[in-house]
């Protein structure tokens, strides 16, 4: 029996979906679980699964963005009669089966012609002017009323003819160049020539192309996410440097239970600090401030399309082994296109860390509806006085980026002080 495919719903947040990429074509026979389509969410792209065996009948939605549960497509048996599903979705489908291209009727542009009416030219000045390369509608004529003449034309090739010293046009003519393509209001010298035969060799042998194609739906989200963050927070930045010493040495210590990264430790500490400073792991929701006792950190992955932050529930509970264990796998996963929808949202602070490249300080952008978010940076050995004695500390710079709405100066400063403090004695998360 005929059945509708409708558009899935992938999580729980999820309204609608970008449906693109058919794997199948209309007539074409499915087994259940052959792949139908794509759809692409507001951070995920997932592959489709027929859900039942049968023949494509009709196909309903091509590429565009579709509503959750809508019909996108007919599956039925080859003579099946699918009129009355047809007539279930209404004049939508009647529009596009009825949509053919018109067809195209090449019309060549007529000439133009000059202010004052038709131009007067005799048929040997018509082709002179061709053989010269000369738009005869530009001549002024001389003959009788008006008309162009044959010498009319000559004259206006030569009055617009760049001069070329004689040195200039025996290279020219060695080195192939058409100096009439030499663009100069004076005369076209040696130095002119072969200026441009480089410009041109240079020109063939890059080969400059320029590629243009659609943002992914993936980066479109991306965009209109960052400039409304931008457009919605008064954001303020804030930078400290941070002693790394004692999160190497823990991490150094734990290496034979458990390989935790610096990643690992610093969403452990700071679910911790931010519970102490829960402004920061609020949310504004019209005139309200949201405020938590738990926390979900948003963990960014750089992926080649993109960005994309899936987060730690309640991370404030968990212990650093489970923390690292779900970040590396959140991490695999994300790279795989196998994250769910809910697993990238619900976060209510969010850590950048582009350590790994080098970054010595940056501003990141506040994940919204979160109000803050922590870039981490490059460890670095730096000269660091220590008891009046000068030695060589390996020191990390904290990029704090707040919602000024709810953050004020004062408390994002005394945020990081504590978090600076967390981190260079981790043993403090005990007391």
């Amino acid at each position: 029996m005929a059945e509708f495919v409708l558009m899935p719903k992938m999580g729980l947040t999820m309204t609608e979906g970008f449906l693109t990429n058919w794997r199948k074509k209309e007539g074409d026979t499915i087994n259940k679980g052959d792949v139908l389509f794509d759809v692409e969410t507001d951070k995920l792209t997932n592959e489709y699964e027929a859900k039942t065996s049968g023949v494509l009948r009709k196909i309903l939605v091509k590429e565009e963005t579709v509503g959750i549960t809508v019909p996108v497509a007919i599956i039925g048996t080859a003579d099946e009669d699918i009129s009355e599903l047809l007539q279930k979705v209404g004049g939508k489908v009647e529009e596009a089966a009825a949509e053919k291209e018109a067809p195209k009727i090449e019309t060549k542009p007529a000439a133009a012609k000059p202010a004052g009416g038709r131009v007067k030219v005799s048929p040997r000045a018509r082709k002179v002017a061709q053989e010269l390369n000369v738009d005869y509608s530009l001549v002024t004529g001389s003959g009788p009323g008006g008309a162009i003449t044959e010498d009319d034309i000559k004259e206006f090739a030569e009055r617009e003819k760049v001069k070329v010293s004689p040195t200039a046009a025996l290279i020219a003519e060695k080195l192939g160049v058409d100096t009439d393509k030499i663009q100069k209001d004076s005369r076209v010298m040696k130095a002119d020539v072969i200026q441009y035969k480089l410009s041109e060799d240079l020109l063939k042998y890059a080969d400059p192309q320029e590629y243009r194609r659609p943002m992914s739906t993936m980066r479109k989200v991306i965009a209109k996410r960052m400039l409304e963050s931008v457009q919605t927070s008064p954001s303020v930045s804030f930078n400290i440097k941070v002693d790394t010493t004692a999160m190497k040495e823990l991490r150094e210590d734990l290496k034979d239970i458990v390989k935790v990264s610096y990643t690992d430790i610093l969403v452990k500490i700071v679910s911790m600090v931010l519970l102490e400073y829960p402004l920061l792991n609020s949310t504004v929701a019209d005139e309200e401030i949201i405020k938590r006792n738990y926390v979900n950190m948003g963990v960014a992955v750089a992926l080649p399309a993109g960005l994309l932050v899936p987060v730690v529930k309640f991370a404030n509970v968990k212990g650093l082994k489970d923390i690292s264990k779900e970040i590396k796998d959140l991490g695999e996963r994300a790279r795989t296109n196998a994250l769910s929808p809910d697993e990238l949202t619900g976060g209510t602070f969010t850590i950048s860390n582009l350590g790994m490249f080098g970054i010595e300080s940056f501003t990141p952008i506040i994940n919204q509806p979160e109000v803050a978010i922590l870039g981490v940076n490059s460890i670095i050995q730096e000269p660091k006085v220590v008891d009046g004695e000068l030695v060589i500390k390996p020191m990390m710079n904290l990029s704090l980026t707040a919602d000024h709405r709810v953050v004020d100066g004062a408390v994002a400063a005394e945020f990081l002080a504590k978090l600076k403090q967390y981190i260079e004695k981790p043993g403090l998360l005990l007391l």
